[in-house]
């Protein structure tokens, strides 16, 4: 019996690492979500060598995909054929599990966004990568402040009787009116549910203001999982939220089709340098291009000694090569 035939979809971001495998049918194969604990090389490097431990003489990679503020870093390691920022495969993504989308909560480790599509094409969207103020890194730090694991963040929020409210406009402000509030006496599951409700009420008032809406309503990302944090957003917006069954690797699954669509049938173009290419010993080194006043920074990515990839320019010069 053959090998079956792949498309790889790669999501990197700073807090985790995600890996997809889905089938010409565009139908999700194999998932794989681990934290990326600040050495995205590496965590690519352990995730597709779990992949191919486990799969690598039954599937064959005709096409690869990336996304997530390290896919540059993961296209110059794997040799991918689509790269493609967090909005375009996120909305993707939506559409192939809830076709008639309307508007996309994501909140992950590091960031959050919004996005809303009309006539199945986005027409606006945000971003919030500044505050961490309703992130999972945020909710991450408060569950261990009290005593509770992520797991469980959720579970408690629902046991809420008197749901405290708590500032959250701000990372900094939100974590001290919290410690205001266990002072005060309040009960774990009043505190972390007014935590889910300040995040929701962040969330909205940050990236949700001027914007209508619809709809159905998909809410995708790690956080997604946090039964708390789906409360907090039905009740603030007023309709139920739908979760995408694999709501957590949105991303990368997003990116997987988009590499289906690039190549469309011409699967032997796919630049994959394959699964040996892993085992190369990587490093990153920037420098600073004197060629305008601009002075972009280069990032340049080595393996064995050898330049594989560079970016950071704005007028091309570097982008794309290896020196």
């Amino acid at each position: 019996m053959g090998r079956v035939k792949c498309f790889m979809g790669i999501d990197v971001g700073s807090v985790s690492t995600n890996i997809t495998l889905i089938d010409e049918n565009n139908n999700l194969l194999e998932k794989l979500y681990m934290r990326t604990d600040g050495q995205p090389i590496e965590s690519i490097r352990t995730g597709l060598t779990d992949m191919y431990e486990r799969l690598g003489q039954s599937i064959e990679i005709i096409g690869v995909g990336t996304t997530g503020s390290g896919r540059q870093l993961a296209a110059a390691i794997v040799g991918a054929d689509v790269v493609k920022n967090e909005i375009t495969a996120h909305a993707v993504a939506a559409q192939k599990e809830i076709p008639d989308v309307k508007t996309i909560i994501e909140i992950g480790g590091q960031d959050s966004k919004i996005i809303l599509l009309k006539n199945n094409v986005v027409h606006d969207f945000a971003m919030n990568t500044v505050c961490a103020a309703g992130t999972g890194s945020f909710l991450d730090r408060q569950a261990a402040r009290l005593g509770i694991s992520i797991e469980d963040f959720g579970s408690y929020a629902v046991r809420s009787e008197s749901p405290v409210r708590i500032a959250g406009r701000c990372a900094v402000f939100a974590e001290s009116d919290m410690i205001h509030k266990q002072q005060m006496g309040y009960s774990r599951e009043d505190i972390v549910r007014g935590l889910c409700d300040a995040l929701a009420r962040n969330y909205l008032a940050n990236l949700g203001k001027g914007k209508k809406l619809e709809g159905p309503v998909v809410f995708q990302g790690g956080v997604a999982a946090n039964i708390g944090i789906i409360q907090a957003f039905e009740m603030a917006l007023g309709t139920k939220i739908v979760i995408p069954e694999n709501h957590d690797v949105m991303g990368a699954y997003g990116v997987a089709i988009l590499a289906h669509e690039g190549l469309g049938s011409s699967y032997e173009k796919t630049g994959f340098a394959g699964f040996d290419r892993l085992m190369g010993d990587y490093t990153a080194k920037s420098l600073e291009c004197d060629g305008c006043s601009n002075g972009c920074e280069i990032v340049q990515i080595i393996m064995d000694d050898s330049p594989v990839a560079c970016w950071g320019d704005r007028c091309g010069k570097w982008s794309g090569t290896a020196v």
